[in-house]
């Protein structure tokens, strides 16, 4: 019997299961059972909360894709679902969450959003990774009105393209095709952006391993700092992605991208026979 914690950032939607407590770690056949759409629960990622590996954390957490159980290195929205779930429980406003890329502050703010420190982001061909030295502001790839996007590493290998009409790009064609360009040997997770002002961003995402989806908080980081780059836009503004809105602001003194937006609770559940 394991429970399970149904929650969702703008959409972007999480199992998340707590074992702290000595749960045993589903197998990659049972996390992809539970996290299809029809047959299971269904989600975008399966998350675990378990112990902390380093004394300054208060959890640690597991991200792990569906279908096939595959682990990513990050989720923005994810670490603010799960940051909710640590500070009610401990009923504190600020905790730090361990990821395998490192510890991730996040707070909660007055109007009740949660804030997630998503650390530097990084910009070298190695980091993302490449297989390849280019310059990764102009990477090049693509063709037409969708090529030479900007290479970001938010800790997760990501793709950028600026784009005249984000609405009316068939995903389901470019998507996938970018997502498995030679260029990245771990794929990559693909942003396609609209810049509407210096101040606002519309981003549509294609997610390595899982698609389209409502949200994703590292891509929305990686949208912001390689517009900042571009010189696009400013260092506080907002992406608005198929989900809603979520604000930024890339620090001039430390380089940290803090991303600010909100969560929601579905419902909890427990499931049989695990």
């Amino acid at each position: 019997m394991l429970k399970f914690v149904k929650m969702h950032g703008l959409g972007n939607d999480f199992v998340i299961v707590d074992l702290r407590d000595g749960t045993p770690m589903p197998s990659k056949a049972k996390i992809a059972a539970l996290t299809d759409r029809q047959t299971g629960i269904g989600c975008d990622q399966f998350i675990t909360i378990e112990k902390p590996k380093d004394a300054g954390a208060t959890a640690y957490m597991g991200i792990y894709n569906a279908p096939d159980g595959s682990e990513a290195e990050a989720c923005g929205n994810a670490t603010r679902c799960v940051a909710d779930i640590l500070m009610r429980e401990s009923g504190k406003d600020k905790v730090v969450i361990q990821t395998v890329v490192g510890l991730l502050e996040c707070w909660r703010e007055t109007d009740g959003r949660i804030t997630a420190d998503m650390g530097v982001p990084k910009f070298g061909w190695k980091d993302i990774p490449l297989s390849k030295e280019i310059d990764t502001l102009h990477m090049g790839i693509g063709e037409g009105g969708v090529k030479d996007p900007v290479g970001v590493s938010m800790g997760n290998p990501h793709a950028v393209f600026f784009v005249g009409d984000v609405e009316n790009l068939d995903l389901q064609d470019l998507g996938p095709r970018f997502e498995t360009d030679p260029l990245f040997p771990r794929k990559a997770n693909i942003e396609f952006v609209q810049v509407k002002s210096p101040a606002e961003m519309r981003m549509r995402v294609w997610e390595r391993d899982a698609g389209e989806t409502l949200a994703c908080g590292s891509g929305a980081c990686a949208t912001h700092v390689a517009a900042v780059r571009r010189g696009l836009a400013q260092r506080k503004a907002r992406v608005i992605v198929n989900g809603g809105p979520l604000d930024f602001h890339w620090r001039e003194s430390d380089d940290h991208i803090l991303m600010t937006g909100a969560v929601a609770h579905v419902f909890d559940g427990v499931i049989k026979n695990i």
